[in-house]
């Protein structure tokens, strides 16, 4: 997941010296680290330097780290799994929040509800809900994602999605204020909700599930659907999942497919032979490998079916050098993405 506050002219010069620094914030264990790789945390393993990296384990350092962003006047970006997310090769000047150790948990049996943390991962927690017998998140056990990510995306599949089981969710604002949302707050639709536009942060979220079901029931369906997924699409290779959304009339796969792109390469950059809405790092792709090879398939599909596929995966950063040429309006960069 990310975010910005504001859209940012990237300062490339502050990215140019590539040592190293490592800073801790006053009364907190929270370490904050410099010119830190975003390859290493982003399911593509493609992405230049973060200027500043931090992962903060707790609210409280969240807090502390964002009031240290605002008086060092930098842009703030936020990190989920890295699962749905394009870094431009030329980094990111300002600070990257990876929500990767929120990852508390708590379940009411009397409810049904679960609260879990931002971070923590829709499989492992489809897992654990199964293993009670609660139904309601059998779908997620194939989305390589986290649950802040869920909840801003609106992910989703087998024809459910997080709009269906969220109770509601704790944001926090870039100016450390809290706040809990509802479902009817967030203006969900199908792969999108108000916060892919708003400068706030999911910390945590409430499902309601469905207790008091078959353990062997409940667990069986999940794996089925996990199975299912790894049947049918391509995980032994880097990818972000699907790229692009799905049109109303037909699915984005079977477009680009019919257009004659499976295999289809740009550098290390391939489309899947296995799914079509797919696009593999084959070894050494650079994140724009991947940015041109988007814009190839969306100019592709627009000229055979008069359709224009709109990315799932969310842009990050500068890619204004790959921009000579291209007619299509795909975005340079998004600051609010998961």
């Amino acid at each position: 997941m990310t975010l910005s506050y504001d859209i940012p002219k990237v300062d490339f010069s502050r990215l140019a010296d590539p040592v190293s620094e490592i800073i801790y914030l006053p009364e907190t264990n929270c370490r904050l680290q410099s010119q830190v790789s975003l390859a290493d945390f982003t399911s593509f393993r493609v992405g230049g330097l973060a200027e500043w990296y931090g992962e903060p384990n707790s609210l409280e350092e969240l807090q502390s780290i964002l009031e240290w962003a605002r008086e060092s006047g930098l842009p703030i970006y936020f990190l989920g799994a890295g699962s749905n997310l394009l870094v431009s090769d030329r980094g990111i000047s300002g600070l990257v929040i990876s929500t990767r150790h929120l990852k508390t948990t708590h379940f009411d049996p009397e409810t049904g509800r679960v609260r879990a943390g931002a971070g923590v991962s829709l499989p492992k927690l489809a897992w654990q809900v199964a293993k009670r017998g609660w139904r309601g998140l059998e779908w997620a056990v194939g989305i390589p994602g986290t649950v802040g990510g869920a909840v801003v995306m609106n992910a989703g599949a087998h024809q459910a999605c997080t709009a269906d089981i969220l109770f509601d969710t704790q944001i926090i604002t870039l100016g450390g204020d809290l706040a809990i949302l509802t479902p009817d707050q967030l203006g969900y639709g199908y792969r999108t909700s108000l916060l892919q536009k708003q400068s706030k942060l999911v910390t945590q979220a409430t499902l309601q599930l469905q207790p008091g079901y078959s353990k062997t029931e409940v667990m069986t369906t999940t794996a089925e659907h996990r199975a299912q997924r790894q049947a049918t699409q391509p995980y032994h290779l880097p990818s972000c999942g699907s790229v692009f959304r799905n049109p109303q009339a037909y699915s984005a796969a079977w477009l680009i497919e019919q257009t004659g792109l499976k295999g289809y390469r740009i550098g290390d950059a391939e489309v899947a032979h296995r799914h079509a809405n797919f696009i593999l790092n084959c070894g050494r792709a650079k994140a724009g490998d991947i940015w041109r090879l988007i814009h190839h398939i969306q100019e592709q599909v627009e000229i055979k079916w008069r359709v224009k596929l709109v990315p799932e995966v969310k842009i990050l950063g500068d890619f204004s050098q790959l921009q000579k040429g291209v007619t299509q309006d795909l975005p340079k960069e998004l600051p609010r993405s998961y």
